[in-house]
């Protein structure tokens, strides 16, 4: 049986990709399992310096939810009375969105179609996002009687505004990949036949940088939105150190006095 994702470490870029193009690329428990796993292990894995996201096939990066197992899950739920069903926020999507926004690395997602749902939350958690011209999101949940998911409650507003969120979320609609890119979903997009190759190139130039510089930015970042100026002042300093002390700050230094291009460790 086909594997439901896929993982491949190739010089210091992990790349994952939902492979369920047919039922595109919605989440099962399989893979939702298999996904925490390979995001997790890509955060965790010091070799790995920048990891891409993407998606089998031209018609969706992820729809979100499996509905069809998700009917079967909720009508064994009543026969059991077990309540279990809904168990996939915790163990599923809460890790796979802490993993991916807090890995220590950037995180790039390369939207190859439709993401709904938690799928439009996973590329949210991203820190860059692609996004082929013929893509599409949609929050989804309440048109499926759900509240939000997947973090989206956060990121969302943080991405577009408060007022625009609750638009989105109340009136669930497709939003185009030029709306998106008009909203700040899409830091940029392409045509889709370019997609992989462009996403690659991003995730690439990541992967040989500074590593310890870009974990830095986006702790920087997440701490100053939740906290005071002098607060993020204070985080600011602490995390300059941090990178201040790298090895590849002291290659960046020496590249730049010496006129040449910096070659990175990640350390």
């Amino acid at each position: 049986m086909t594997d439901t994702v896929l993982y491949e470490v190739s010089d210091g870029l992990a790349t994952i990709t939902l492979n369920r193009p047919e039922a595109m690329n919605a989440l099962n428990v399989a893979t939702k399992v298999a996904l925490r796993d390979a995001v997790q292990s890509a955060a965790a894995d010091n070799a790995v310096r920048a990891v891409l996201l993407t998606a089998a096939g031209d018609r969706a990066f992820c729809v979100g939810q499996d509905l069809k197992e998700h009917i079967g899950l909720l009508a064994t739920d009543r026969e059991t009375g077990s309540g279990q069903t809904m168990s996939t926020v915790r163990e599923h999507y809460n890790p796979i969105v802490r993993a991916l926004a807090g890995a220590p690395k950037p995180v790039v997602a390369a939207v190859n179609g439709v993401a709904a749902g938690a799928g439009f939350g996973f590329a949210l958690a991203a820190d860059y996002r692609i996004v082929a011209d013929t893509a599409a999101f949609n929050t989804s949940f309440a048109g499926v009687a759900l509240t939000a998911d997947s973090g989206i409650s956060w990121t969302l507003p943080r991405v577009v505004g408060p007022g625009r969120a609750a638009d989105l979320l109340l009136f669930p609609r497709s939003i185009t990949a030029q709306d998106a890119f008009e909203l700040g979903i899409a830091n940029r997009v392409v045509p889709a036949a370019e997609l992989r190759a462009e996403a690659e190139k991003v995730a690439r130039a990541l992967a040989e940088g500074p590593t310890v510089a870009y974990a830095a930015l986006k702790e920087a970042v997440s701490y100053g939105l939740t906290h005071s100026l002098e607060e993020t002042l204070e985080k600011e300093d602490e995390l300059q150190t941090r990178a201040g002390s790298s090895e590849d700050h002291a290659i960046a230094v020496q590249a730049f006095v010496n006129k040449e291009k910096p070659k990175y460790l990640g350390r």
